[in-house]
């Protein structure tokens, strides 16, 4: 596998990442919207992602490998139970009384977040070490001077 190959698998995984880490900040930063009826109410987003693969052929040894890559495909909204509150002092209440917030899980979105930033910080390393070695390759070729 060529490093050209490694810095796209990871860097297209860095940018899933970030897709991923915006729609969780969206969320939580609408999870106290309110809406005077459900269906106004704020809907979760959660991006969907797919591995695109290809093949990789070296031409000096015709060895085939396998590439692959993260695609976001569709941001999509998520259907989640939305949260009926007694508020009638709130002026976006409806005739009965009730407001409706959007049915968010903050713990979840939360852990969501970290799971992405600890992805996002793995991708990290691995262009760090791509790099290092790089640099080591380089340093050979200054040895046989």
């Amino acid at each position: 596998m060529a490093f050209t190959d490694i810095y796209s698998i990871a860097g297209s995984a860095m940018t899933a990442q970030t897709v991923r880490l915006n729609t969780v900040a969206s969320n939580l930063a609408n999870a106290d919207a309110v809406a005077s009826n459900p269906n106004d109410a704020y809907k979760a987003l959660k991006p969907v992602f797919a591995t695109v693969y290809s093949q990789t052929q070296l031409t000096a040894d015709k060895d085939v490998y396998p590439n692959a890559e993260v695609r976001i495909v569709d941001v999509v909204q998520h259907e989640s139970k939305v949260d009926k509150r007694f508020e009638p002092n709130n002026p976006l209440a409806n005739d009965e009384g009730y407001v409706f917030y959007p049915g968010i899980d903050v713990v979840a979105e939360m852990a969501d977040m970290m799971s992405a930033t600890r992805s996002y910080e793995t991708n990290v390393e691995v262009l760090a070490n791509v790099k290092s070695m790089q640099q080591g390759l380089l340093r050979l070729g200054e040895g046989s001077r």
